[in-house]
């Protein structure tokens, strides 16, 4: 089904919902399994996976040369939703970057998924690589995350790369994208963000999942700019507890994302990361209860492949 259908009959209730990540290469299936099992209690519509693209690294050589090697951590993304629609009968939305594929990667990519009954998909352009200051796109693939949905939106009108293709069949995938209520931390501003995000949904973006917020009034007033610009779609907010004292510079750093100064004291008060990780459950409880308030049409939260701290604020919760 896809996530603006179950918005559609919810019936004005907040759902629940929560990403993982895909298990390190050599794990087991099991480690994400054990994992979800305390939050199937909530009745999740879906379930998030993320894609982790490529990284390089370089192997010294008998002769003193370097070596490129590309690694990918986190493979599997396709193989684990499929498992978890088969397991707990729910939808697995995966992520689709616009990063390390092609425009022929990106469409099998995404007949694999149309096989497999996957209703939904989340396009992103991804990160640049670790080696690289920015991004840079594939010889054959796509800049933007718009660029993406568009491609994924001519699949669902029956339009393939190769147009000599008869009798395709058509897909059916409802497309989500991310929204930065701080703004992208490449945009030049939040405006100018926000008009990019509408050329995702003119190109055929069906809703939003916000980057996590720590403040409330960051989600409320990206959704009324977006609202004044016409962005109609549904717009979930993303949430993420605070778990470490390093994540009091991590997050800002690597996501671009303000604290609150009263969060930031109450984690510098703390003993131990115990203290920290209660600390974010409760904190973004009371971002959780807000939200419901505001009739928030789901509460989408990033696990980072550990649940007990979300198994903790959706019991307060839902």
């Amino acid at each position: 089904m896809k996530v603006t259908e179950h918005i559609a009959q919810s019936e004005g209730k907040t759902l629940f919902s929560f990403e993982i990540l895909p298990p390190l290469k050599g794990q087991h299936v099991k480690s994400i399994f054990d994992n979800i099992d305390p939050l199937m209690e909530y009745k999740p519509p879906f379930i998030d996976v993320t894609y982790h693209r490529e990284e390089y690294t370089f192997k010294e050589l008998g002769n003193g040369l370097l070596k490129k090697q590309v690694v990918k951590k986190r493979p599997g993304t396709v193989g684990i939703c499929a498992a978890i629609q088969n397991k707990y009968q729910v939808d697995a939305i995966p992520h689709i970057l616009c990063g390390g594929f092609t425009k022929e990667d990106t469409e099998n990519f995404l007949i694999d998924m149309d096989f497999l009954g996957i209703d939904n998909v989340v396009a992103l352009r991804g990160d640049a690589v670790k080696s690289e200051t920015y991004f840079r796109a594939e010889p054959e693939g796509h800049r933007y995350a718009s660029e993406l949905v568009s491609q994924i939106q001519d699949l669902n009108n029956g339009k393939y790369l190769d147009e000599e293709l008869l009798n395709s069949s058509k897909t059916d995938f409802c497309i989500g994208v991310a929204g930065y209520p701080e703004k992208h931390m490449e945009a030049p501003s939040l405006d100018s963000d926000i008009h990019f995000l509408k050329k995702k949904i003119k190109a055929g973006a069906a809703y939003i999942i916000t980057q996590m917020f720590f403040d409330n009034q960051k989600y409320f007033d990206f959704v009324e700019k977006c609202r004044k610009e016409g962005i109609t779609v549904p717009i979930i907010p993303g949430l993420k507890p605070i778990a470490t004292k390093k994540q009091l510079n991590l997050i800002p750093h690597r996501f671009k994302v303000d604290l609150p100064d009263d969060l930031i004291m109450e984690v510098v008060r703390c003993k131990d990361n115990k203290a920290v990780r209660q600390v974010g459950i409760e904190w973004c409880i009371q971002q959780s209860k807000e939200l419901v308030s505001a009739g928030v049409p789901i509460l989408h939260y990033y696990s980072m492949g550990r649940s007990s701290n979300i198994d903790a604020i959706a019991k307060e919760i839902f």
